[in-house]
Parts: structure tokens; C-alpha cells; sequence
């Protein structure tokens, strides 16, 4: 099996995608964080000390998005033309969900992107709260899904 991030001598590389067709790429991603349930009280009562944890994890996951070829050594820094990030509570985990949708025109896919806006936007709800929950279980990041459509579509 061929490996893309290899070349012939064995050494790590970036994929030449300058061949590749230019095409609207669209990545979604989602994760959780669950935490106890005082201190999911105190996330959704927007008592914690630093603030509103839905609304600053959602700006920091749309940062990470923007970052992300400069955390990921081989992925290709790309010009986003979206990026939303949904935190939202969800009393069932107890703790909170974080959808992120990520597009961009261009000849590789937005998956790093997406998934590193959720990493991220979890990780600042855990740093947000992890005085009133240290114990907090960051889960379940994953992709959800990816689309590439003509650049006319």
C-alpha cells in the first residue's frame, strides 16, 4: 500500500494537490465533554468565573480552525470561506456538544480543520471549568461528515 504523506525513501511529506481540481470541500465534525452535574449547573447558569464558556469555546474553535496547518505538520494552510462552531448544553451527557461545519474552495479537504475546531473548542470548555469539574471526560471526536462539490455547484 502507497502511503500519500510518504515518499519513496520512507521520509514524511506534504501531498502535491496541485494536480487536483479545484472544488467547494465542506467537513463537519462533533464531539462531547461531559462533566458532573454542579458544574454543568454552573456552565449553563454562566456562574464560572471566566465567563460564557459556550460563546469563548466557539470563537476558539473557529481560531484553531484558521490555525490549523500551523498545529498539523503536513496539512496544506488553507483559505477558509466558512467556519461555525455550535456549543450548545446537553443535559443528557450532563455537558456540552460541539458541532463544527468547515468549508473552503480549494483542491484538499476541510476534515483537520473541522476536528481541530472541535479539540479545540472542547478543550477551552474544559479549561473554563475545570475549577468546578477537574474531572471532566473530553469524547467521541470524530468526523461526521465530508462533502466536495464542482466549484460551479
Amino acid at each position: 500500500m502507497k502511503l500519500s504523506h510518504v515518499d519513496a525513501a520512507g521520509r514524511a511529506r506534504m501531498v502535491d494537490v496541485s494536480g487536483k481540481p479545484v472544488s467547494v470541500r465542506t467537513a463537519v465534525a462533533g464531539g462531547t465533554i461531559r462533566m458532573t452535574r454542579d458544574a454543568f449547573d454552573e456552565v449553563a447558569g454562566q456562574t464560572l468565573a471566566k465567563g460564557d464558556v459556550l460563546a469563548v469555546s466557539e470563537v476558539a474553535g473557529t481560531l484553531a480552525a484558521k490555525r490549523t496547518a500551523d498545529l498539523i505538520p503536513l496539512c496544506h494552510p488553507l483559505g477558509l470561506d466558512h467556519v461555525e462552531v455550535e456549543a450548545s448544553l446537553d443535559e443528557t451527557l450532563p455537558g456540552v456538544r460541539v458541532r463544527a461545519t468547515v468549508r473552503t474552495t480549494g483542491r484538499t479537504g476541510v476534515e483537520m480543520e473541522a476536528l481541530t475546531a472541535v479539540s479545540v473548542a472542547l478543550l477551552t470548555v474544559y479549561d473554563m471549568g475545570k475549577a468546578a469539574d477537574p474531572g471532566m471526560v473530553i469524547a467521541e471526536v470524530r468526523l461526521i461528515e465530508k462533502q466536495k462539490a464542482p466549484r460551479d455547484a
